[in-house]
């Protein structure tokens, strides 16, 4: 069995290559007909975005502006809306953060949610609303959301509504949504030119004028997200035109194929984020990208005598700061770690470059 696997390393690394050359021509479904691109992809779910749901489901609880909670085949579930991101609520116990503050419009968009919802999609004296997934897949977030779109009753896209009536920005700082990206920049673009909700100079001015406005730095955040999105974009393409030796470190079943063709020998690029840098006792470095899955784990490893070959000072940037491009590119062979999951040594500064432009 030790020798066979090799070969069948190779062997799979030849199907691969082959896998990669049928994307980057065009590939077909089993019966032969052209697979849709992305774009394309893309442009069918824009055209349906205000059909009516087919199942509905109660809302039980509007938590703010871009979250609620609904029961789904008698479970309850908490839902995160897609591709928005309303301002914080008051909590009495205001948090200091520049990108994500506490706002007087968060606590207004959460009143008016508690109220549009009753008045928007009720059917037979219920707030009801419809589900909608990208590429009609289901995916929750770290905290166990269910990441979606919200449908009123009649088929309207809330999260679009949310961004169109300037309640929220276009949130695309995980990524240009790809169930509706056009609508969304063209909501967000009528939303400023209008000057409504947080695109009003006014929005959070407190009543009171010897008190400070806090507000939301949109000018700053927005390059920064689009910066992010550019890059997740470019990796989405290189994933498209081959699928196995360009993967996202939080895929981890990607992750997986592209380490059985690094058996083979192959050479993969793995796009991520670094969750956190560790000094090892033997003076190498490790890079723990952000995968969520501890077991499943990537960890970019840079031993001693290579540390000079890097700027791990602005590595540590990267993983920490805002307003800059924290994606990279991680190029190299996997392989299992001892601790679970794999690593990928890498020995030369081209092994490692940006995943994307700066903010602009």
């Amino acid at each position: 069995m030790r020798t066979l696997r090799p070969v069948l390393s190779i062997l799979f690394v030849g199907l691969l290559g082959a896998l990669g050359q049928r994307a980057l021509a065009g590939a077909t479904d089993i019966h032969g007909a052209a697979a849709p691109s992305l774009q394309e992809r893309s442009a069918r779910a824009e055209a349906d975005t205000t059909s009516e749901p087919l199942e509905l489901f109660e809302v039980v609880r509007i938590v703010d502006g871009d979250t609620l909670h609904i029961t789904r085949n008698g479970v309850k579930e908490k839902l995160r809306l897609l591709s928005v991101d309303t301002e914080e609520k008051l909590s009495g116990n205001p948090n200091l953060s520049e990108t994500k503050p506490e706002t007087l419009f968060g606590q207004e968009a959460t009143e008016w949610a508690q109220r549009f919802f009753p008045a928007r999609s009720s059917v037979d004296g219920k707030v009801m609303v419809g589900l909608r997934f990208p590429d009609g897949v289901e995916a929750h977030d770290v905290y166990g959301r269910l990441l979606c779109h919200v449908l009123l009753a009649d088929g309207t896209d809330f999260n679009v509504l949310l961004v169109r009536e300037g309640w929220s920005p276009y949130f695309n700082k995980y990524g240009n949504s790809r169930i509706c990206h056009a609508e969304f920049v063209a909501a967000q673009n009528e939303a400023r030119r209008a000057k409504v909700g947080i695109w009003n100079p006014e929005t959070n001015r407190p009543d009171d004028p010897s008190q400070r406005a806090i507000v939301r730095p949109y000018d700053r955040l927005l390059p920064w997200w689009n910066a992010r999105a550019e890059a997740i974009d470019g990796a989405r393409a290189r994933h498209e035109r081959n699928p196995v030796l360009n993967v996202e470190a939080d895929r981890p079943d990607d992750v997986q194929l592209a380490a059985w063709a690094s058996e083979g020998g192959a050479t993969v690029e793995v796009f991520g984020s670094i969750d956190r840098i560790f000094d090892e006792d033997d003076g190498s470095v490790t890079l723990l990208l952000r995968t969520g899955e501890k077991d499943r784990a990537i960890r970019v490893r840079i031993a001693k005598n290579h540390n000079a070959q890097f700027d791990l000072d602005d590595l540590r940037r990267r993983s920490t700061e805002e307003f800059i491009q924290n994606y990279l590119v991680f190029r190299g062979t996997l392989q299992p770690a001892r601790r679970g999951g794999w690593e990928l040594w890498v020995a030369a500064s081209d092994q490692v470059r940006l995943g994307g432009p700066e903010p602009r």
